[in-house]
């Protein structure tokens, strides 16, 4: 028994030890660009730490930006299972909010009960659906799916602005002038803001969508892990040969992989228009949860546990960016740390493509144990 439990931790501490690495080598490094603009990186760190995590509101706005972090690194990470590199996360985050706001304005005369639950199922069912485009695609025709998923990114993103001014404008269905973001939902198609339910969260704008965050992750660890879906589905991302040779349907598998995981992106977008916007805004560009949420994946191992931590890691940064600034730390050196984890993250996937190189960084480790010990 105490050798399976070692067994689990080695294999646990195997997963997760270069990420760690790579976060800390993030931060070190970080520190000289801090020194270069003349501040300290104890005051700046400080400052990040204090400005995300110092106090419930501001844990709850830490919690806040984690919230659709958490919904795009699982997206990211269930297609990697399957051998996908979903890169239209962001594409499908946009058409979820675009399903939201719709689904929210034509049933706005449904009870709360009724039509919060709704909106978002609109919009996870939005994500899902574009996201299903490049897995037929990839399945059926054999197209890559970065390739259909980057260019559904632009058209998510035209799409959602073509209806904000015309359709979905103020002006066309409320009479209104012309405005730059769509209608906005009623009280009865919003989540409840944590602060109603606990005062300690203050002025935070935290809503109930971080616990749907979190039941999605242990969800996602449940169907993978313990479903004959998930077991196929990972199987055809480590061998997809083997797993047709014993009878598992790979275009089956990349499609449900592909629908499972626009979903989860459709969610953020659902959650974060119900939660905190209400609304969506016309941009020329996008809001970059989805490529961030591929960061999140990365650090996560793919993992969904993994992903509740790594999300809540780049939440971290994102909420204490503001007090750096405050500080006299220039915003830009929270993005050269996400950068340079990203940098690491990538070396190790680049080890796996030269078996050599990994066995030689792997001895080396078991060098420096032995001197140790």
């Amino acid at each position: 028994m105490e050798k399976t439990t070692e067994t689990r931790w080695e294999q646990l501490w195997d997963n997760f030890k270069f990420p760690l690495l790579s976060i800390f080598l993030a931060f070190l490094i970080g520190s000289i660009f801090i020194i270069l603009t003349g501040n300290s990186p104890f005051v700046a760190y400080y400052a990040l730490i204090s400005g995300s995590l110092f106090g419930m509101s501001r844990i709850g706005e830490t919690l806040l930006k984690t919230t659709p972090l958490i919904f795009t690194g699982l997206s990211i990470a269930f297609a990697f299972r399957c051998g996908l590199f979903n890169i239209g996360a962001e594409g499908q985050f946009i058409i979820g909010t675009l399903f939201t706001v719709t689904a929210g304005y034509i049933f706005r005369d449904l009870p709360a009960v009724v039509l919060i639950p709704l909106v978002l199922t609109s919009g996870a069912l939005g994500g899902g659906l574009w996201a299903a485009i490049p897995g037929v695609l990839k399945a059926k025709f054999g197209v890559h799916e970065v390739i259909v998923t980057i260019m559904l990114n632009y058209t998510a993103l035209f799409l959602t602005n073509f209806f904000i001014r015309t359709s979905l404008n103020p002006s066309t269905l409320q009479g209104d002038v012309q405005k730059a973001h769509s209608v906005i939902l009623g009280d009865n198609a919003r989540l409840t803001n944590m602060s109603d339910i606990l005062p300690i969260f203050g002025n935070s704008s935290l809503h109930t969508g971080i616990f749907i965050a979190i039941a999605a992750a242990f969800v996602m660890w449940y169907l993978l892990y313990k479903t004959t879906m998930g077991y196929e589905i990972r199987s055809v991302g480590s061998n997809p040969f083997a797993s047709e040779y014993g009878g598992i349907s790979i275009s089956a598998n990349i499609i449900k992989a592909m629908f499972i995981s626009g979903m989860l992106s459709g969610l953020a977008g659902a959650t974060l228009i119900s939660g905190l916007t209400f609304k969506v805004d016309q941009a020329p560009a996008s809001a970059g949860y989805g490529f961030t949420g591929i960061a999140v994946a990365l650090v996560g191992k793919n993992h969904p546990l993994g992903v509740l931590a790594s999300a809540l890691l780049f939440g971290i940064l994102a909420n204490g960016e503001r007090k750096m600034q405050i500080a006299g730390i220039p915003k830009e050196v929270v993005g050269i740390i996400q950068g340079i984890i990203i940098i690491f993250i990538a070396g190790e996937a680049i080890l796996q493509y030269f078996p050599d190189l990994k066995k030689k960084f792997k001895r080396k480790g078991s060098k420096t144990e032995v001197a140790e010990k």
